[in-house]
């Protein structure tokens, strides 16, 4: 058992250090010996969970955002918001996070890395959301969930992008509000609009703990 548990963390160590490199050098610049490295392990011990730079790429790309972690909230279009806003906060430190974005937009990746599945998780998350907030009368009639949802994932994809390559995603959290500021206009019902919190520190409050779920 004490050997799994090992096994299991070094494993986690590889794909995080390789998330970081990836997030940092783009996948053709990225070496095993980079990874390495960062990881403070052997070549070993990395060849055993990891016979390839691209199998590292296909590891870090299926880890799971953390989309299920944010905090169940009576409206469903503030949980929306609060997905994208905790995305947003964890872009900043989380590496596998930041390495599966880098690698899903990366096109010198290999084609048996998977670009979608990333952005398809996310999109199925929120639209699983937009639907509940159709149910419960908080859409303008004229919404469609899976287009809005396909415009929202877009945009975010390409705002981290711009904001990475400008600040290193310090301003993408006030990035995000001003989307938010111009899409929810245009697909909440017009009662809902005040009691919608999407000030910019809205992720860091959610992650730590300021904000009651019930909110």
């Amino acid at each position: 058992m004490a050997r799994q548990q090992r096994g299991i963390r070094t494993r986690r160590t590889i794909l995080e250090a390789a998330g970081a490199v990836f997030d940092e050098h783009g996948y053709s610049s990225t070496t095993i010996a980079m990874v390495l490295e960062r990881a403070d392990v052997t070549k070993g011990a990395l060849y055993f969970h990891f016979p390839s730079k691209e199998s590292l790429a296909r590891a870090v790309l299926a880890e799971r955002p953390p989309l299920e972690a944010v905090p169940a909230r009576p409206c469903k279009l503030q949980e929306m918001v609060d997905v994208t806003f905790v995305l947003a906060r964890r872009l900043l430190d989380d590496p596998l996070l930041k390495g599966g974005v880098r690698l899903a937009v990366d096109q010198c990746a290999p084609q048996s890395v998977d670009h979608a599945g990333l952005f398809r998780r996310w999109a199925d998350h929120l639209l699983w959301l937009l639907r509940q907030a159709r149910e419960q009368g908080e859409l303008l009639p004229s919404v469609n969930p899976r287009e809005t949802v396909e415009m929202l994932v877009g945009s975010l994809a390409g705002i981290q992008l711009m904001s990475r390559a400008l600040t290193d995603r310090a301003d993408l959290a006030h990035r995000i509000s001003v989307l938010w500021s111009h899409v929810l206009p245009s697909i909440a019902v017009p009662g809902l609009l005040p009691r919608i919190d999407t000030a910019a520190d809205r992720g860091s409050r959610i992650t730590n703990g300021l904000d009651r779920p019930g909110t």
